[in-house]
């Protein structure tokens, strides 16, 4: 089976995306990979194994690549009789943020029918909005932290919960953008900061004490759920250490937790993921006060795939891309327009 690993995108999370595919190269161990680059201008190329180093791509070096093209079943490369395909069998999508959770990138490997890993458009659209993310979560019967949201033009900016809050950019991760801020003064600095990164910004009460949680995991022949991942962070995980979490190749430890918190953490995990994730392989971020599960955020691209998470992540990609949801095949007769033409006794 023949693999191709796309990565890079136009966006902000465009360096956490090469770190990522270099990572999951290493996990995943297989042979027959491609590694398909798309550059900040979106020109995509075909890079080499032995390139698959951070620095080539700093240094623009990818330039001398040859390039590719996205087409109907498979991905193309210019050749002396004109176009040869890859002969790739299935794609795994590693972009971060936009073009890769934004629906972007599933819309067009739908569009040409290649079968990929990956969230697809309707779940790029849910989780790539922590706002849509929350309305979601409350229509499954998830519960989230109350939240309030600020556009650049809002002339009123203090929350109505009070401070200390955490400010985020609606649809950026990475932590990319995000600040705590303990005054009015300070919240002002924090939205300006994440304007720089969009155009609405989410606001949440920052609870001291509050526990969280990760689990990763996906549908195959039946449930793949990782172990249940307690971060080791100071109060929030800034884009350098977010950078170097996405890096990680070695395992990490389960949560020591009680019996029935991990049964319900992944119950509730299911609820997210099903039916709306199928396809990918989806970390969702809880938070635990007082015994209460609230959904932080669904990250259906996660870092080097979440990999680190699981005892045969090889494996389970093996089965996971032999299960992957299909669009339905639409036959189209004409019909229709026949019996139209044939009422106006037309040919």
């Amino acid at each position: 089976m023949k693999i191709a690993i796309l990565f890079g995108g136009s966006s902000y999370e465009h360096e956490i995306s090469i770190v990522s595919a270099i990572t999951l190269k290493r996990a995943l161990g297989a042979k027959e990979s491609a590694f398909v680059y798309i550059d900040p201008d979106r020109e995509i190329y075909i890079i080499e194994e032995k390139n698959m180093k951070s620095t080539y791509f700093s240094s623009r070096e990818y330039k001398k690549a040859k390039r590719v093209r996205i087409g109907k079943g498979d991905i193309y490369q210019a050749s002396m009789l004109g176009e040869k395909g890859l002969g790739v069998d299935i794609v795994i999508n590693l972009i971060h943020g936009r073009d890769g959770e934004d629906g972007k990138i599933s819309s067009i490997l739908d569009f040409n029918s290649i079968s990929y890993i990956g969230p697809r458009t309707s779940a790029s659209v849910v989780s790539y909005s922590k706002r849509l993310t929350k309305y979601f979560a409350t229509g499954i019967g998830v519960e989230v932290l109350p939240f309030e949201m600020v556009d650049r033009d809002d002339e009123r900016r203090e929350p109505s919960f009070g401070f200390p809050v955490i400010v985020k950019p609606d649809r950026l991760g990475s932590s990319i953008g995000v600040s705590v801020a303990n005054s009015m003064e300070e919240l002002d600095y924090a939205l300006d900061v994440a304007f720089e990164f969009d155009d609405e910004v989410l606001i949440e009460p920052f609870i001291e004490g509050i526990e969280e949680f990760n689990i990763a995991g996906c549908l195959t022949s039946g449930w793949e759920l990782s172990i249940v991942e307690k971060p080791q962070k100071e109060k929030i995980l800034d884009f350098d250490r977010k950078y170097l979490d996405f890096s990680r190749e070695e395992a990490v430890s389960e949560a020591v937790i009680e019996s029935s918190l991990k049964r319900e953490l992944e119950e509730t995990f299911q609820k997210v993921y099903d039916p709306l994730f199928t396809g990918s392989v989806t970390r969702c971020d809880f938070f635990v006060r007082e015994g209460r599960i609230y959904l932080n955020e669904i990250n259906p691209v996660p870092g080097s795939m979440a990999h680190y998470l699981f005892d045969d992540f090889p494996e389970m990609m093996k089965r996971l891309s032999q299960n992957i949801p299909l669009e339905r095949d639409i036959k189209v007769n004409y019909s229709y327009i026949d019996s139209i033409r044939s009422a106006k006794g037309k040919a």
